[in-house]
């Protein structure tokens, strides 16, 4: 009986190392499949920043009081009002 149990323990022993080796095989398949997504990521996360500098920079460009002034004055035909063509209003807040 002892001999079958030692049999036995010996036998899982053998077995197991093939099943860890196996195991071990899947953690590095999973850890390169991980290692190439992180680096996809930070790939898109930088074009995105860069993108993101461009978007404010064109912001800072497009929103420039001297551009919309001269769009007003040549494409809208705007002028500059003359502090007498300024009417102020004055709204009281209902109590």
């Amino acid at each position: 009986m002892k001999k079958v149990v030692s049999n036995m323990g010996i036998f899982l022993l053998i077995l197991s190392i093939p099943a860890c080796l196996a195991l071990s095989g899947v953690q590095s398949h999973r850890y390169s499949k991980l290692t190439k997504e992180v680096t996809s990521l930070e790939k898109k996360q930088s074009e995105l920043i860069e993108k993101n500098k461009r978007l404010i920079s064109d912001i800072g460009v497009l929103s420039s009081s001297a551009r919309i002034e001269k769009i007003a004055i040549e494409e809208l035909g705007m002028e500059k009002a003359s502090s007498k063509d300024i009417v102020r209003i004055e709204v009281k807040k209902p109590k």
